[in-house]
């Protein structure tokens, strides 16, 4: 059998199969601050957007002015100037490290933007942006299930929906609070996962709209549609909340309104995604997806919002953390394998597929494929390639961009659809 193997990349993995290794994982609760806590989280919530402001108000000032660099250490020493002076006074009310883990957010902000893996940093903003405070190991205590924060005398009401990992203590804790107005603090421990029992399956994942995922083997997962249960609901709170005036306390409770049901449909998408991946990490020892750019296909307004609500690029990056903690593979196929126009069975491409052709013949060899399945099982076999003799891992481009050496198979492992034996 000869595969048109294009380019082809494996997730690195933390650790082996069988092995054992810890891994930074955050623990996420929400909890219940009285009036006091709240009040000073609040006030911690403006000191840090202010300082990272100020931080890269400077910082961006000194290169466009004076082609000078500003570091981490500088702007540091400028906070402790800032807060002698009257006008900035109260960032002395609050406690110190929030601040200074703000500035080492600038500082991570610009090193991501010199790499090129983001965009410029931009200012936070008191309505848009994310209420947040992260406290080191300096200002925090944490003893058998009480976490006390610096500037606070009594421990957080804390929801322990799930226990931490015995023996584990957390080497940082962020305060949140999400537009909907609820509080949530995250745990960062040092953690060791329980490797989950071995197994020999491989899988072909495809992603679509009607079905949200196709296995190799033939199982489809339904789309939930968790965004279009509550549209008309949502619809009636936003035709409400336009109606308010600017301002007023009245619009303030119907954007939390609002706020509720967009954290409702986001819980629950949540949800359906964890439940998902767990899954397919602990049944599968491979697992084989496309390297879809959901940006460039969220540029398609008929599609936008359906895809939006898929969720795809949070499916691969689950996938990805969690083979990386199991000790599973992923392996990415380049978004211009012809997965859904290749013929599983005797290798022909047809020459168009239209997104609305679901299932199509093979005029070659008269097969019939159901589009998500035959895809799936294509880029299994794609995935299989690199295990078995590692083709195609990264061709040298010909003249087309689109066009692709074919690598064939030095041998072929006997493959039932969905499970690989070795």
């Amino acid at each position: 059998m000869t595969c048109a193997c294009v380019r082809i990349v494996t997730a690195p993995s933390v650790r082996g199969v069988g092995t054992s290794s810890s891994v930074k994982r955050a623990f996420k609760y929400r909890f219940y601050p009285t009036d006091v806590q709240a009040a000073e989280l609040s006030r911690t919530f403006g000191c840090v957007r202010k300082v990272y402001n100020l931080a890269l108000a400077v910082r961006s000032e000194a290169w466009t002015k004076r082609k000078e660099q500003v570091g981490y250490g500088q702007t540091s020493a400028m906070l402790t100037i800032w807060k002698k002076t009257e006008e900035l006074a109260y960032l002395a009310e609050v406690s110190s490290v929030p601040l200074q883990q703000a500035l080492r957010h600038v500082q991570a902000a610009f090193v991501g933007f010199w790499g090129k893996r983001a965009r410029y940093p931009r200012f936070k903003s008191k309505r848009k942006s994310r209420a947040s405070a992260e406290y080191t190991r300096s200002a925090f205590r944490y003893t058998d299930g009480r976490l006390v924060l610096a500037k606070m005398a009594e421990p957080l009401d804390i929801v322990w929906s799930r226990p931490l990992p015995l023996g584990v203590e957390p080497s940082t804790v962020t305060v949140s609070r999400d537009s909907a107005g609820r509080w949530f603090v995250s745990l960062l421990c040092e953690d060791t996962p329980k490797l989950v029992s071995a197994s020999m399956n491989a899988v072909g994942i495809d992603v679509g709209l009607t079905a949200w995922i196709t296995l190799s083997n033939g199982e489809k997962v339904a789309n939930p549609r968790c965004e279009r249960k509550d549209r008309e609901r949502l619809a009636r709170a936003q035709r409400v909340l336009s109606r308010k005036e600017k301002g007023s306390k009245n619009r303030a409770k119907a954007r939390i309104r609002v706020a509720r049901i967009y954290a409702q449909i986001a819980d629950r998408r949540q949800d359906h995604l964890h439940k998902l991946t767990t899954r397919l990490v602990r049944e599968n020892q491979t697992l084989v997806i496309e390297d879809l750019t959901v940006r460039n296909m969220l540029k398609n307004h008929k599609l936008a919002r359906v895809i939006s609500d898929a969720a795809w690029r949070e499916l691969r990056l689950m996938l990805e953390y969690k083979t990386a903690w199991y000790g599973r593979e992923l392996i990415t196929v380049d978004r211009w394998f012809p997965s859904s126009k290749l013929c599983s069975a005797c290798g022909v491409i047809a020459e168009a597929m239209p997104l609305s052709v679901r299932e199509w013949t093979c005029e070659s060899c008269g097969t019939t494929h159901d589009r998500d399945e035959n895809a799936a099982i294509n880029l299994l076999a794609a995935g299989l390639a690199v295990t078995a003799c590692g083709a195609g891992v990264r061709p040298e481009r010909e003249s087309s961009s689109r066009s692709r050496p074919s690598a064939a198979k030095q041998e072929a492992p006997h493959v039932r659809v969905g499970t690989l034996s070795l």
